[in-house]
């Protein structure tokens, strides 16, 4: 099965309609959603919408940090302009959308995956993965032998060998990397939504359950489209421009 994991949407249409597109002409035949489907971007009705309806269909989402406050309102570790878009997506969604993102669930084990927003040691905290010890707590703290997580909108890739010896891997777009069963792993496919890595390309990641590959993607999209509508709605103008240098 080719699953195609996406993380980080934050409300960008056009990004995510671009990923969707590629994942569809790779054959993905599954998808998960890892959370903050929402923030920073001007379609969070739309967004939210894709993915209620790839879950009806028997995709993977989880809640992401965004999700949560425009459901309980803004976190306190929250940057101004970040609780400024909080409140004014909370205004732009609906009853039933709302109620979507508040059903949400922090985690799902499938199989031998995990999928979860930000790790597996405390997803509620929303801690984030900055290095190598950061990922190995997480590895750490599953069973699973497959971690995909996002929250960080950087694409890396960590494993962790039986004999506790670790290591972590910047990937190359469209590289088949294939991930050996003697290892356990933990996937960061990097921002459909918000990229900040310096390339302002969509990423996302699809993983090969039968041969046990995974590749990364990056998917250039209509950024001016994007950044146009960010303006228009009257959020901050650096929302717009950061989407243009990936950052």
């Amino acid at each position: 099965m080719k699953l195609a994991v996406l993380t980080d949407l934050h409300a960008n249409r056009e990004a995510v309609t671009a990923v969707m597109a590629h994942a569809r002409s790779h054959r993905a035949e599954r998808y998960a959603f890892l959370g903050d489907f929402v923030g920073y971007g001007a379609d969070p009705g739309w967004v939210v919408d894709l993915v209620r309806e790839h879950v009806a269909g028997g995709a993977v989402a989880v809640m992401g940090n965004h999700d949560q406050a425009v459901v309980r309102g803004p976190l306190p570790t929250m940057i101004p302009e970040a609780r400024q878009v909080v409140e004014w997506t909370h205004a732009q969604l609906s009853p039933t959308q709302l109620d979507f993102l508040a059903s949400l669930p922090m985690s799902v084990i499938d199989r031998d995956m995990l999928f979860v927003h930000a790790n597996a040691w405390a997803p509620k905290e929303w801690g984030y993965i900055m290095t190598r010890t950061d990922a190995v707590r997480s590895l750490y703290a599953t069973d699973a032998r497959y971690t995909f997580c996002g929250h960080m909108h950087l694409p890396m890739l960590y494993h962790l060998t039986p004999t506790g010896k670790t290591g972590d891997f910047t990937p190359s777009q469209g590289v088949d990397i294939p991930l050996s069963e003697q290892r356990r792993w933990l996937v960061v496919p990097g921002s459909a939504g918000q990229p900040r890595d310096g390339n302002p390309a969509a990423c996302y990641a699809m993983f090969d359950t039968a041969s046990a590959t995974l590749t990364f993607h990056r998917v250039p999209y209509d950024l001016e489209a994007a950044g146009a509508k960010i303006i228009a709605a009257g959020l901050p103008l650096r929302l717009a421009q950061r989407l243009a240098h990936g950052e």
